[in-house]
């Protein structure tokens, strides 16, 4: 006797969305977790992220992200995580405000500084006269002087 309403058809039609379902979350989580470490920087190269490292302070960055992700919490949420643990220098994006200032106006302070010392000097050198020779420097240059010509 079969029950009014439910089939192995419909069971067989569930079971297979439901398991189309967890691959698809499983998918996305992963493809969050790649887009994330991707944003992050490693703490250990400092030059890399987080995906592209292979240090094992990575690999456990990398299993929180995907522990978090799991819980359902965004991404937003989880960068906020990681730059309160470990401050703004672990995202290669961070935010404009006054504690990452120095982060963003840095590089083009110090080519300010740059092309104003230069910019110092080459006046300073253009401004000055020549000094002039003193005797013992003008006989030397005359003893030279005689040696050379034929």
């Amino acid at each position: 006797m079969s029950r009014p309403g439910f089939s192995r058809a419909a069971a067989s039609a569930f079971l297979l969305w439901a398991l189309t379902q967890g691959a698809a979350t499983a998918s996305s989580i992963e493809d969050r977790e790649a887009q994330l470490s991707a944003s992050l920087r490693c703490l250990v190269c400092q030059n890399q992220t987080l995906a592209e490292s292979n240090a094992p302070l990575a690999a456990d960055m990398r299993q929180q992200i995907r522990e978090q992700l799991g819980q359902g919490r965004s991404e937003q949420q989880i960068k906020d995580y990681f730059e309160q643990r470990y401050g703004a220098f672990v995202r290669y994006d961070p935010p404009f405000r006054p504690s990452t200032w120095l982060l963003w106006l840095g590089p083009f302070v110090l080519l300010a500084a740059g092309f104003a010392a230069m910019w110092r000097i080459v006046s300073r050198r253009s401004r000055s006269e020549p000094v002039p020779l003193t005797p013992a420097e003008r006989e030397r240059a005359a003893s030279l002087l005689e040696e050379d010509a034929p």
